[in-house]
């Protein structure tokens, strides 16, 4: 089934109410997701117009994790503040963000996250979580189990001239443009960048000799390792297949484990 609460009260009181054994998936706006072939079990939960919210204080902002990253940046630009244009070569919402502390270029959410509010996905108990009780790192956030994130919290820094801004917002695009497949079927950035190696996940695929590698309908894109393709007719299991063969090629050829970033749901 799917829910869509209304606001987070209306989130609490169906967490606190659900039956224990019901199998919970939180989905944001799908970008960087798998979702496999046999569909998903139990409750989707997915957060409605009533977590769009955003609102301005001086630097201070609130911002909805329903909300897009698209939508944040190009409000943040109508204020002249500036911090987080590299969310604008992310696709996604500012939940998925704040679940995987989504970063590029040299900057994380959480190098401007101040506190987030969340929702115990057992008991549906609302809290103020400070950005520090979060155990933010590359690409984890370690309370994202446990709770339903509903809003955001950012110190930003004001920027009178916007073109400053919007400068910032074009070269980012620019970058996606020459360097990523972005105007093809891709569910983003498959892999982590090991910290166990001096190469990035692209790298490391490269490497191996998978460049343009395919099962099915799924491919290595030619242009960015490590992105994997959907020519149009690819299952959820090509695609996850595919994967798992380059996890297993660069582990015996580097001794090098990559991990997901793209997060697999649904029954196998």
């Amino acid at each position: 089934m799917l829910f869509t609460p209304a606001d987070t009260a209306d989130l609490s009181n169906f967490l606190s109410n659900k039956p224990s054994s019901l199998d919970l998936n939180i989905l944001g706006l799908c970008s960087n997701v798998i979702i496999r072939d046999k569909g998903i079990s139990g409750c989707v939960v997915k957060l409605g117009q009533g977590f769009k919210r955003f609102g301005v204080e001086e630097c201070l902002i609130k911002a909805g994790c329903g909300l897009s990253n698209h939508h944040l940046v190009a409000s943040l630009l109508d204020h002249g503040l500036t911090g987080l244009e590299f969310l604008s070569g992310i696709p996604g919402s500012v939940g998925g963000a704040v679940v995987m502390n989504a970063g590029c270029y040299g900057y994380e959410l959480g190098d401007f996250l101040i506190s987030v509010e969340a929702v115990d996905k057992k008991t549906g108990k609302i809290y103020q979580i400070p950005a520090k009780d979060l155990s933010l790192g590359y690409r984890h956030n370690g309370l994202a189990n446990d709770f339903v994130f509903t809003e955001a919290t950012f110190l930003l820094k004001s920027e009178p001239n916007q073109d400053k801004i919007r400068s910032k917002i074009n070269e980012i695009a620019a970058m996606k443009l020459t360097s990523q497949p972005v105007r093809e079927k891709t569910g983003g950035s498959t892999f982590k960048n090991p910290k166990a190696s001096s190469y990035k996940a692209w790298e490391l695929i490269d490497k191996a000799g998978l460049l343009g590698h395919s099962i099915g309908g799924a491919r290595v894109s030619e242009k960015h390792t490590n992105f994997l393709i959907n020519s149009g007719n690819a299952s959820a299991q090509n695609l996850e297949d595919l994967g798992e063969l380059i996890i297993t090629k660069v582990k015996e050829l580097f001794n090098v484990t990559l991990e997901w970033e793209i997060k697999r749901i649904g029954r196998t």
